[in-house]
């Protein structure tokens, strides 16, 4: 068997089965800042299936995402409303979703390709962003990666496919006609 299919069976277990170098591995996580610059992905099988490559301009970027639910903004001003429902809200977008956009904000020079979860524990859920530079001649010159030239933030857009399932454009056919443009755009909630 080749290395790639033992990489890809280790995530394949049962999380209680950890073994300790992943115990390590989060416990010198969690010290580390929420946004950490990786030299290397993690999961290189999952990586490299999503476009990454061993060259200059790729970049992975582990984000690090609390868990549960966030809690709600309060209003601007002194008034309180009487029933505002602060803590129980659930924002309508996934961890991963969240941890690209993070990733996106803080590296702006960068585009973001895609990601994939990597580990949790009680509190945190960490993914690997994988971001390519489109100002990097390498990046430039490779025709499979080139496209990403033309694109302008990505995640905020929802072209990720992270941001792609979030906008439910997974669902084609039958039952997905109040799916597109937006659920936004065909929610009554006005009419």
């Amino acid at each position: 068997m080749s290395y790639y299919k033992y990489a890809r069976e280790s995530y394949n277990q049962p999380k209680e089965q950890l073994d300790e170098l992943w115990q390590k591995r989060l416990v010198e996580w969690r010290q580390q800042n929420a946004l950490e610059k990786a030299e290397n992905p993690t999961r290189v099988p999952k990586a490299r299936s999503l476009g990454y490559k061993a060259k200059r301009g790729f970049n992975v970027i582990r984000s690090r995402v609390s868990k549960g639910n966030s809690k709600r903004e309060r209003p601007a001003g002194g008034r309180r409303p009487k029933r505002y429902g602060q803590s129980r809200f659930h924002p309508k977008k996934s961890k991963r979703l969240i941890a690209e956009q993070r990733a996106s904000k803080k590296y702006e020079n960068l585009e973001v390709l895609d990601s994939y979860w990597v580990a949790e524990d009680g509190n945190y859920k960490w993914f690997e962003v994988i971001m390519v530079d489109p100002d990097e001649p390498t990046i430039e010159a490779d025709d499979d990666i080139n496209w990403i030239c033309d694109e302008k933030d990505r995640v905020g857009r929802g072209k990720t496919p992270a941001g792609r399932k979030n906008r439910g454009l997974r669902n084609k056919g039958k039952g997905a006609e109040k799916v597109r443009p937006s659920q936004n755009a065909n929610s009554h909630k006005g009419k």
